[in-house]
């Protein structure tokens, strides 16, 4: 059983292999994509039901027991991330041939899309630190590809910057794991955690902790680090669009949920109490940016931001309910945000047009469209029953126990701009009267994804009962780290 730790990476790193051998077959691509990935998305469901059964799968490559050999960990967490990647991989999959051209699939979409999953499932199974640079460098090397698919002027420019904010963030990231290893003398994760209490150069290890922040920091767009990333997620497809919007910055995330829980809690008092700082700047000026643009895709690119916020601030609260709302905001966003990307690209398309300054009406040829927009900025701004709503009360209830009123009124102000910023596309762009002149245009396929997601992310918030526990006995575990080191340390 522990070998099917590593089907979920295993698995979509085949099949861009496999796909690369059929460029121009796009027919045959397009179908073999759709069952590699529904494959995939069926393993990562079967290893999930697993693990919340019978506890954590890990796997030993090569027999050769941790510390010594690469450990794959499919814990609570970790699988609950890999299942949720698969759904939003699904929905792009069956979403990309009506979005993407000829032209652009042509030039080994599916190779890179699949090399992209791969890095991300890697870098949430890993039990290696160095490991989860290796897959964050797989995943990006797969983004830079996607990122400039098509070759517009834009797209060039906005890559550089994506390009090389990341190339130095990775640069620090394994400068930090080569002073960590010089420090603790290894890079499995779960033995740091037993040495650095142990070790007398706590110096040393505050400033590699610092360090690795900085660097999660930057991939999940986390204030002041976020600039790079709203222009850069908006030039390519929407369906790429939605990949990076709802993964990678989750991946930057999933790392500080990890490292910070696990190793670097010898100074909570220090770290946990910036990131509250940094949650609320987060979620302030990422709203603002939503607040400042017409750009219907800038709008979602920016909302993107305080949503890591509200994360990262359950993260910092740490305790059972800001954790497990950290943890339910973030299967959420995962979703809602793959949802209203490929809901905006949709809208674009339709429309003619992402400027919202220039179209209005849209209600009286897409009410369908409209109605998803419309129910889209409930959930995201968590408008009770909805799935966001669940994670902030946990967040709220957290931070109100742990005494951060401020945090808990700046999240609350955030909530209701975050709102308003989805309903102006929705008034502005669906509300007015009929343009006569307007030429619908067809989007049979690309709305059933979108359907798929947003109705996922609506039983998150109505199912709450059903998934509440489950979240639950993962923050219970992540508050615990010997639970972790024992799993690991004793195979």
């Amino acid at each position: 059983m522990s070998n099917l730790a590593v089907l979920p990476i295993i698995i979509p790193l085949l099949s861009g292999i496999i796909l690369a051998f059929f460029p121009k077959r796009l027919t045959f691509v397009r179908i073999l994509s759709k069952i590699f990935i529904v494959s995939n998305l069926a393993v990562a469901s079967f290893i999930t039901w697993l693990v919340f059964s019978q506890g954590p799968v890990i796997l030993e490559t090569g027999d050769w027991a941790a510390p010594y050999g690469i450990i794959i960990v499919a814990d609570e967490l970790s699988i609950l991330l890999v299942l949720t990647t698969n759904i939003v991989a699904a929905a792009c999959a069956f979403y990309a041939p009506h979005s993407l051209t000829d032209r652009k699939e042509k030039y080994y979409f599916y190779t890179f899309f699949f090399l992209l999953i791969s890095g991300v499932s890697g870098a949430f199974l890993t039990g290696d630190i160095f490991n989860m640079f290796v897959f964050f460098e797989v995943l990006l090397m797969a983004s830079y590809a996607l990122i400039i698919l098509g070759g517009d002027k834009v797209q060039l420019r906005e890559s550089m910057k994506y390009v090389f904010i990341n190339l130095f963030s990775s640069m620090l990231f394994v400068t930090a794991v080569g002073f960590l290893y010089g420090t603790v003398g290894t890079v499995n994760m779960a033995q740091i955690a037993q040495r650095v209490q142990q070790v007398d150069q706590q110096g040393i290890l505050t400033t590699v902790g610092i360090l690795l922040f900085f660097v999660f920091a930057v991939k999940a767009a986390l204030f002041p680090l976020y600039y790079w990333m709203p222009k850069s997620y908006i030039v390519p497809n929407p369906v790429i669009s939605a990949l990076f919007g709802a993964l990678l910055t989750k991946v930057g995330i999933y790392a500080i949920i990890r490292v910070f829980s696990l190793i670097f809690v010898h100074k909570i008092e220090l770290t946990h109490e910036a990131f509250i700082w940094i949650a609320g700047l987060s979620m302030i000026f990422g709203v603002l940016g939503a607040l400042s643009t017409q750009n219907i895709k800038l709008i979602i690119a920016y909302n993107i931001i305080p949503a890591i916020g509200f994360i990262i601030m359950g993260i910092g609260i740490f305790n059972q309910d800001g954790i497990s709302g950290s943890i339910y905001y973030l299967i959420h966003d995962m979703l809602i945000k793959a949802s209203l990307f490929l809901l905006v690209g949709t809208i674009t398309y339709a429309a003619g047009t992402s400027d919202l300054r220039k179209f209005s009406g849209l209600i009286h040829y897409y009410p369908f469209l409209g109605w998803m927009l419309f129910v889209s900025g409930f959930v995201l701004a968590g408008i009770p029953p909805f799935s966001g709503f669940i994670g902030k009360v946990l967040l709220l209830r957290g931070a109100f126990s742990a005494g951060e009123v401020v945090i808990v009124i700046i999240a609350l102000l955030s909530s209701l701009l975050i709102l308003y910023s989805i309903m102006k596309i929705f008034i502005r762009g669906f509300w007015g009267e009929k343009d006569q002149s307007f030429q619908p245009k067809s989007i049979k396929g690309r709305t059933a994804p979108i359907v798929v997601l947003l109705a996922l992310s609506v039983f998150l918030g109505i199912g709450a009962e059903f998934i509440y526990p489950s979240i639950e006995s993962i923050s219970k575990y992540l508050l615990n780290p010997a639970d972790y080191i024992n799993a690991v340390m004793e195979g």
